[in-house]
Parts: structure tokens; C-alpha cells; sequence
């Protein structure tokens, strides 16, 4: 059966810190591959500092490029929004049974995954690959039989500081994939 890691986000923009933690889990782990998923509204976000969902998609697909270990995921765009984890791991499970399904989280979202829906059945039924962010206490579940922490190499780069160095027209050069950055550079994308 193949190991695929889940790793959700925004990605708005995806930058090398995202790249280098999927990379790491991708060929450091015992996962065969990582697919990025771009989620197209976090329950938890406000939905209108994002970009659109296929113009995320298409930087993320230019980030990983050739990387025959990691895959550009759309797979929640066709689902009910705002999109719920344990129900795209519950799709996802359902369409792929030939692959086991692990979710990768930086240790702030283990710390308040109990107030995500149906927390319970994700800690059940799926394993939990967490890259320890400083400064987070990675509370109680960190003990739990299902759950696996990773010393993965980290930088602190946010898309927000990101997206403000666009807007105010600073290189961000070397904060993204170079294949990302030549984009940006010629995109109205984030601009306004």
C-alpha cells in the first residue's frame, strides 16, 4: 500500500518553507510521497485575503516542478466548502484504497486539534506526521499512539510577509521557488 502524506494548506503564496517541509517529509519518513493540498477556504481563515484557488494551485504545481515525490492536490475544490479535514479524508479514503493517508501538521495545529471537527476520528483513523514549530507546546495529543514528531528543518517565513513584500513592491526573491518567483514577477497577483 502506499504512504501518501497530506499536506494542507493555503499556500497563498507557497514559499520554501512549505517546500522544504514536504520535501523532508516526502524522502525522510516512510512516506512514498507527499501531495500538496490547497485548500480553498479554511473554516479558520477569512476567505477574502486569499488569491483564487486555481492561481494558488498553478504556483504550487510550479513549485514542485519535476519532484517526482510530491503532487499538487485540487481535490477539495470539488468538495462542499468550508472544507473539513476528516471529510476529505474521508473522500480521499474512499476514492484511493489502494493508499494510506497521513496527515502532516506543524505543531500548532496539533496543539488545538481538538476543537477541529471530528478530531476524535482523525486521531483514530489516520496517522499524524507533526514538525515541531518553536515556541508551540504541542499540548496532549502529543502522546497519542497515532501521532509521530518530526525534527524537520524550519524557516520563518509567512505568505502574509510575503504577500506584503509583493504589495509594496520588494523582491521576494529566494522567499519562493524560483519558478514561483518568475511568476510573481510578472503577475498582478497580489499586487493590490
Amino acid at each position: 500500500m502506499r504512504k501518501t502524506g497530506l499536506f494542507f494548506g493555503s499556500f497563498n503564496p507557497v514559499h520554501v518553507g512549505h517546500m522544504v517541509i514536504a520535501n523532508f517529509m516526502a524522502t525522510q519518513t516512510d512516506l512514498d510521497e507527499v501531495w500538496l493540498v490547497v485548500s480553498p477556504q479554511n473554516p479558520h481563515k477569512a476567505k477574502s485575503s486569499l488569491a483564487r484557488d486555481h492561481d494558488r494551485l498553478h504556483l504550487v504545481r510550479l513549485a514542485i516542478g519535476d519532484n517526482p515525490n510530491l503532487r499538487a492536490s485540487d481535490i477539495e475544490f470539488s468538495l462542499p466548502q468550508p472544507s473539513y479535514t476528516i471529510d476529505t479524508l474521508t473522500y480521499l479514503r474512499e476514492k484511493y484504497p489502494e493508499r494510506s493517508f497521513t496527515l502532516i501538521m506543524g505543531g500548532d495545529n496539533l496543539a488545538t486539534l481538538h476543537k477541529w471537527k471530528n478530531y476524535e476520528l482523525i486521531l483514530r483513523d489516520f496517522s499524524i506526521y507533526v514538525y515541531q514549530r518553536p515556541s508551540y507546546d504541542l499540548g496532549a495529543l502529543a502522546e497519542h499512539d497515532n501521532v509521530q514528531i518530526w525534527e524537520a528543518p524550519l524557516m520563518q517565513i509567512s505568505a502574509s510577509y510575503i504577500r506584503k513584500c509583493i504589495k509594496e513592491g520588494q523582491s521576494v526573491q529566494y522567499l519562493v521557488p524560483e519558478a514561483v518567483f518568475g511568476y510573481l514577477e510578472n503577475s498582478a497577483l497580489y499586487r493590490k
